[in-house]
């Protein structure tokens, strides 16, 4: 399990993630068999085409993220797409997830510190201002001893 978070720590995960499930919840709204369903131009070929095209760009955006900024905003713009070709992007819920998946593919940043909890925050601080009330150098938990 450790490997995994690690890998999934190198990469906008959950906006791909968001990205693939969102096209496939338009796809899945394509076989719906209701009234509703749209098809437009040859028997509706790009109603297909476009959520065929959001999981591979969330895919890609999962196994190849050097590359996020151009599939995320084709991931975007395959989204918005979709609206007009895919039953309203896929009931809008398909849309949404694509969207979403795709701003945060996009302001996904690599090269940030890891995040440090709130709890180790309050003890680091906590630490500082006791040390400083005995004397003692503050020691951060990175610093050797």
């Amino acid at each position: 399990m450790n490997r995994f978070r690690q890998w999934r720590g190198r990469r906008p995960f959950a906006g791909g993630l968001l990205l693939v499930l969102g096209g496939a919840e338009i796809l899945a709204t394509m076989k719906a068999p209701l009234p509703v369903i749209l098809h437009i131009g040859m028997q509706g070929l790009a109603g297909y085409l476009l959520p065929v095209l959001m999981i591979i760009c969330g895919l890609l955006i999962l196994f190849s993220p050097g590359q996020r900024l151009f599939y995320s905003l084709t991931g975007i713009l395959l989204s918005l797409g979709s609206w007009l070709t895919s039953n309203l992007g896929g009931f809008l819920v398909g849309l949404l997830l694509g969207a979403v998946g795709s701003c945060l593919t996009f302001g996904w940043l690599p090269d940030q510190p890891p995040r440090v909890s709130r709890r180790r925050r309050r003890a680091q601080a906590q630490a500082a201002t006791a040390a400083q009330e005995t004397g003692e150098p503050v020691r951060t938990s990175g610093e050797p001893v």
